[in-house]
């Protein structure tokens, strides 16, 4: 499954709900999912991050589709089809290496 059929399905599957909690709930659940991540990289549970990043994901794309976003075309748009020094540029300021 190709990244934008992914997120039409789903749409399809929880956009009727998504669209009736509403973009605030959807963003308070996107925090308590970070949240959830950020402990469990702190705590080094590599396997953890990964299931938790997928519920990140997951709101994420709820997010963009009550907010009608193609996430696929704006990913590219924003950190693909621009050269690497515009995209990272404002990370200068970030720790290097680690996990």
């Amino acid at each position: 499954m190709d990244f934008p059929a992914l997120q039409r399905s789903l749409a399809d599957r929880f956009a009727e709900q998504d669209k009736a909690s509403g973009l605030p709930f959807l963003v308070s659940v996107l925090q308590e999912e970070v949240g959830e991540l950020a402990r469990a990289v702190r705590q080094g549970d590599a396997s953890r991050a990964g299931e938790e990043a997928v519920d990140v994901l997951f709101m994420a794309l709820s997010i963009c589709n009550v907010a009608g976003k193609d996430a696929e075309s704006a990913l590219r748009a924003k950190f693909l089809d621009r050269p690497m020094r515009e995209v990272t540029r404002t990370w200068e300021d970030l720790p290097r290496g680690g996990s």
